[in-house]
């Protein structure tokens, strides 16, 4: 029972979006993620994935892409991430899969870890942030305690977080979502959101304040799900 990350899939079976565009590494990446996942995780796995599931724009086209990870072994977590725009309502989403759960302001659970997570939003320090996005990142710390609440109220103690954006910026500065994360005693942090030439600057693994952190972006994996535990 093996617990495997990912995150930043891009499908697109219903949607002209080709990822190629991006660089030659993203060719075919839908098989590549799909032949990792194959010869190595199974039906009693979890893997959690952290965001950007589908370019759909609605729950009608993302349900070829739900039902391709459906089709792949194992049990899968989901939060949210800024191009997942088919996501629909929480209940919804938990009523269509028996193997695939989706996070909001709740946990699910592995082995006797508590798996709490929200989208998160940019950094607060970058020039483009304005009233808008505070009131977005405001929102997203509270669904994040919310998680965190729920699992805690339940007796769990060891928490992992799924988290779409990194929740600090390049210099991996203290900010409300680290905080959180150390007033829960949370023991890993798995993000994703990140691509390109920033991939060969930063560290994909650290600790901080005895949290550790790891980015799960798929191209950041050459498409090999991440085994954690």
């Amino acid at each position: 029972m093996a617990l495997y990350a990912i995150s930043d899939l891009h499908l697109a079976l219903e949607t002209d979006k080709p990822m190629d565009i991006f660089g030659e590494e993203w060719l075919n990446h839908d098989e590549k993620i799909k032949n990792n996942w194959i010869a190595k995780i199974n039906n009693d796995d979890t893997v959690l994935i952290a965001g950007d599931i589908s370019w759909s724009i609605n729950i009608e086209g993302g349900k070829r892409d739900l039902e391709w990870i459906y089709e792949l072994p194992g049990r899968k977590i989901i939060v949210k991430g800024n191009h997942d725009y088919w996501w629909t309502s929480i209940k919804k989403l938990n009523n269509m899969y028996d193997n695939i759960f989706f996070i909001q302001n709740n946990f699910f659970v592995y082995e006797d870890y508590a798996v709490c997570g929200t989208r998160g939003w940019i950094n607060k320090d970058m020039e483009s942030f304005n009233e808008h996005d505070e009131k977005i990142y405001n929102r997203e710390i509270i669904r994040l305690r919310l998680s965190l609440d729920a699992a805690i109220k339940a007796g769990y103690k060891k928490i992992i977080v799924m988290m779409h954006y990194p929740p600090f910026n390049d210099k991996y500065d203290d900010n409300e979502f680290t905080e959180v994360m150390e007033e829960y005693s949370v023991e890993k942090v798995i993000y994703g959101h990140m691509h390109g030439p920033i991939l060969k600057k930063i560290k994909g693994c650290i600790v901080k304040n005895n949290v550790q952190y790891m980015l799960t972006s798929c191209d950041y994996l050459n498409f090999d799900p991440m085994k954690l535990f």
